[in-house]
C-alpha cells in the first residue's frame, strides 16, 4: 500500500468521517440512513488515517506530493 492521499485530503477525509460517525451512532438520523451514514463514515476515517484509498488507486488518482 503506497500513500495515496494528500494531507488536505486525509484530513477532510478524517473530519467528514467522525461526523457521519456521530450522525449515525448518536441517531440523529434514522432509518437506513444510520447504516449507511456509519459505513462512509468508518470507510473515510480508515482511508484518512492510513492514508491509503483503494479507490484512488482503481481511478489512478494520487493527491500526495510526490
Amino acid at each position: 500500500m503506497k500513500i495515496n492521499e494528500g494531507s488536505l485530503d486525509r484530513t477532510l477525509r478524517v473530519i467528514a468521517g467522525l461526523i457521519l460517525l456521530a450522525l449515525g451512532l448518536l441517531h440523529v438520523i434514522s432509518g437506513v440512513w444510520v447504516w449507511v451514514a456509519v459505513i462512509f463514515g468508518a470507510i473515510l476515517l480508515v482511508t484518512g488515517l492510513i492514508g491509503f484509498c483503494p479507490l484512488y488507486t482503481l481511478l489512478k488518482i494520487n493527491t500526495a506530493r510526490k
